[in-house]
C-alpha cells in the first residue's frame, strides 16, 4: 500500500500536467485563430460584450437621467428639409463628425440667419473654418466654441443666455457667434468680406491672412450650396 501511493501520485501528477499542457496549447491555438481570423474576433467580442450587457455588478450605481435626451443637441438629419439634410451630412463626413449634432446645428443656422440678414450657409461656413466643427475648441488667444467667440469681449451676449460657460453650448455659440458676425458686417459698412476680416481680428490682421480666410470661408460656403443641391462629395479642407 506505502508503494502504491506515491505512483499513484506520480500519475496523478502526470495527468494534471499533461491537461494543462494541452489547455495550454488549445488557449495558444485560440489565440493564434482569433489572430488569424478577424470574424471570429468579432463573433467572440460580440458575444462577450452582450454577456457584459446582460451581467448585473452591484458594486456599481449610477442614477438613471430621462432628462439626458433633452440636453443633447442632435435630431435626425431625415426630419430636415431634403436641402438641409444632405448640408448635414456633408458636413458631417467632410469633418468626420457625428450627423445627428450637426443637423441640429444646420437646422439653427436656418432659423436665425434670417433674422440677422445672413444666410445659412454663411454662418455654417464661417464655424466650419474657426472650429472644424469641434464644440470644445479653443484657440491661444481664448476664442472657444463652434464660432470661436471671445467670451470676455462677448460676456454681454453670453450673459443673456446662462454666462460664459454657455459658450461651450452648441447652439448658443452659433446664435452668439452669428450675432457678433451680423455686427462685423453692419459696422465695416455692410459687405461680408470687410464683415469677415473684421470679425477674424480687424486691422490687426494682415492683408494675406486676411484675404486667405475670407476666400476659404467662401469657398466652403459654396461647396455647401453645392451640396444642398446635389449631395457633393465630401472635400477636406
Amino acid at each position: 500500500m506505502s508503494a502504491f501511493r506515491p505512483l499513484f501520485l506520480q500519475f496523478l501528477l502526470s495527468v494534471l500536467r499533461h491537461a494543462l499542457v494541452v489547455l495550454g496549447l488549445l488557449t495558444a491555438g485560440g489565440g493564434v485563430a482569433l489572430l488569424l481570423m478577424p470574424s471570429w474576433r468579432v463573433s467572440a467580442e460580440e458575444h462577450l460584450l452582450s454577456w457584459l450587457e446582460r451581467r448585473s455588478f452591484d458594486d456599481v450605481v449610477l442614477a438613471a437621467d430621462p432628462q439626458a435626451a433633452d440636453r443633447a443637441t442632435a435630431i435626425d438629419p431625415a426630419s430636415l428639409p431634403p436641402e438641409q439634410a444632405r448640408m448635414a451630412r456633408w458636413l458631417a463626413s467632410t469633418y468626420k463628425v457625428a450627423p445627428e449634432p450637426v443637423a441640429a446645428l444646420v437646422r439653427e443656422a436656418h432659423l436665425v440667419g434670417p433674422k440677422l440678414k445672413l444666410q445659412p450657409t454663411m454662418i455654417l461656413a464661417v464655424m466650419a473654418t474657426e472650429s472644424s466643427m469641434h464644440p470644445f475648441s479653443q484657440s491661444a488667444a481664448g476664442a472657444q466654441g463652434l464660432m470661436q467667440v471671445m467670451p470676455k469681449v462677448h460676456a454681454r451676449r453670453f450673459d443673456e443666455h446662462g454666462g460664459p460657460m454657455t459658450a461651450f453650448d452648441p447652439l448658443t455659440n452659433l446664435r452668439v457667434g452669428a450675432r457678433v458676425l451680423h455686427d462685423c458686417v453692419k459696422l465695416t459698412g455692410g459687405t461680408v468680406e470687410d464683415g469677415l476680416r473684421f470679425y477674424l481680428g480687424g486691422s490687426r490682421v494682415d492683408d494675406a491672412t486676411a484675404a486667405e480666410y475670407i476666400g476659404k470661408v467662401m469657398a466652403l460656403k459654396a461647396q455647401l450650396e453645392e451640396a444642398a443641391l446635389v449631395g457633393g462629395a465630401p472635400v477636406r479642407p
